[in-house]
């Protein structure tokens, strides 16, 4: 079965939102072997929407890509074990990898035998934006991997190449590779009404997590929480911190 006029079934309804368009330029050169989707929606139990809409899934015989992207643009600040990451050191957004572990469950519960240590979650910007992140996230031992979506391929046979090293023999052969493939198919929501209320839901609670990410205050730099009486100080000070808000660390930089 050929992957690319399978893949071409899956309507690419926000290509060109996210830049998806590009990246699956870089998928159709991976290997023959492999099998992609782009904007695959499953169902999902523990979502608020009771879907998961995964912008890409690589399905190789070393692992399992799950891939979000995103269309930023400036420096993006955060590290792995904070919920809030910020944009130019004042706009929230959601930790990605959180995000992104949502989808992975997804896939799970489809796949009922992949185990989570065979899943590489992938989280990609691109180059509008510059990275101020965990440099463990950059590390391609690593199994969650931010990257700019022109190297995302790069990345892909990277850690193939790290895990044919760990592995004996591929983890997948090309039958069961095939049959992970068709039931994410199979499981695909195709329908638009189901899928534009889906979009809906998510802007109306992305626009809740927004505002609750914005009721607290943490430094511009590193993200870490500070107390109201900072954030007053930083904020009284506006010729000084302009406007932004530093831990008392960071202040001494400014």
């Amino acid at each position: 079965m050929d992957c690319k006029q399978e893949k071409n079934k899956i309507p690419p309804t926000r290509i060109g939102e996210l830049g998806e368009y590009k990246i699956d330029i870089q998928l159709d050169q991976l290997p023959k072997s492999y099998r992609y989707m782009s904007d695959i929606m499953i169902p999902n139990p523990n979502s608020i929407t009771g879907f998961s809409q995964i912008d890409h899934i690589i399905i190789s015989p070393y692992a399992i890509f799950v891939i979000e992207t995103k269309n930023y643009t400036g420096t993006i600040y955060g590290s792995r074990d904070k919920d809030k990451w910020l944009i130019n050191g004042k706009f929230p957004m959601v930790n990605p990898f959180n995000q992104n572990f949502g989808h992975i469950k997804a896939v799970q519960s489809l796949l009922r035998n992949v185990n989570v240590s065979n899943i590489v979650s992938m989280v990609s910007f691109s180059r509008r934006c510059i990275f101020k992140v965990d440099l463990n996230l950059r590390k391609i031992q690593s199994n969650e991997l931010i990257v700019y979506d022109t190297e995302l391929s790069d990345f892909i046979t990277r850690k193939q190449n790290v895990l044919r090293l760990l592995f004996n023999a591929p983890v997948y052969t090309e039958e069961k590779i095939q049959q992970m493939y068709d039931i994410l198919i199979r499981n695909h929501i195709t329908d638009i009404e189901i899928r534009e209320q889906h979009i809906k839901n998510i802007k109306m609670n992305k626009k809740e997590v927004e505002s609750k990410l914005n009721s607290s205050a943490s430094c511009a730099t590193c993200g870490k929480m500070v107390s109201d009486k900072v954030r007053k100080y930083c904020l009284t000070n506006k010729e000084r911190f302009k406007g932004s808000i530093y831990c008392f660390e960071h202040q001494r930089e400014i």
